[in-house]
């Protein structure tokens, strides 16, 4: 049974939408919604359509389900808040994006946090750089139990984090440390959706904060440079030296709040509130 882990902070007229990874889970992100909800934001943590189940309630989704259920959930908070802020870890990111790509109306600015079109981080073996041929693996019919399993160092660099969050993951508690792995066909649909977000990056105009790990063990730095230069709102870039893939909850979390809070209020200082927004 799938459990409900969304989250809610109430806060002020400025809200930001955060949303999860592939196979996560929102706690991942409740760190970084309690920083900014201590600076003063209103934070809705989202859960995408098909996690914190197993893999049977994963495979039943795809990836225009996971973006519907990111849709509906702004759909939601935009009516609550003056201005709306979108932020996303991995897959979470190019999620974000594409809310801000196909509702530019709604999104103020972003926050691109890891962003993962393609798993080519150190720690990613060589034939797991052949994964951008699972869409077609997949149409063919090929693959369809198979799991490509997580492994060391899970995301983060603080060990004493690694080893509490691997544990719940290996033990079964997906819906506090998500799945032990990404199943193939759900890596297909990845695939398939970062090929469909990355033509439609130039239709980003809101600003876009651009978060990720210089040593990042699972999306290389490109994967954050192809956004910068994409994009086509105004971008600033937060390279983090001491994190890896995990930048919500590793080592300089607080560095991403404290930029994110700054540049979430920034960017809301210079708007008049949204007419959609409050309509």
């Amino acid at each position: 049974m799938i459990q409900n882990v969304e989250f809610r902070f109430e806060g002020g007229r400025c809200g930001v939408l955060l949303i999860h990874g592939l196979t996560g889970t929102p706690t991942e992100m409740r760190l970084v919604g309690k920083g900014l909800n201590r600076a003063g934001f209103s934070v809705y943590g989202m859960q995408l359509a098909g996690h914190c189940g197993n893999v049977q309630d994963l495979l039943a989704t795809g990836w225009k389900d996971w973006y519907a259920s990111v849709e509906a959930a702004a759909e939601t908070f935009r009516h609550e808040v003056d201005h709306l802020f979108v932020a996303g870890l991995s897959m979470g990111a190019i999620l974000a994006l594409k809310l801000a790509a196909e509702r530019p109306a709604w999104v103020r600015g972003v926050g691109v946090y890891g962003a993962t079109f393609r798993y080519d981080g150190w720690a990613i073996p060589w034939y797991g750089r052949l994964s951008f041929m699972l869409p077609l693996l997949h149409r063919l019919g090929i693959g369809k139990h198979r799991m490509v399993h997580e492994s060391e160092p899970y995301g983060l660099r603080d060990e004493r984090l690694r080893a509490q969050i691997s544990g719940l993951m290996l033990g079964g508690d997906s819906a506090a440390a998500g799945l032990p792995g990404n199943p193939w066909p759900s890596l297909a649909e990845m695939y398939d959706m970062a090929a469909v977000v990355r033509r439609e990056l130039p239709k980003v105009t809101a600003p876009c904060l651009i978060a990720h790990a210089t040593e990042d063990d699972v999306a290389s730095l490109e994967n954050a440079h192809l956004v910068a230069r994409s994009v086509s709102g105004p971008v600033e870039m937060l390279l983090l030296e001491d994190s890896y893939h995990m930048i919500t909850v590793d080592r300089e979390r607080r560095v991403l709040i404290d930029r994110s809070a700054d540049f979430f209020s920034k960017v809301a200082a210079s708007c008049t509130p949204s007419a959609l927004a409050v309509a």
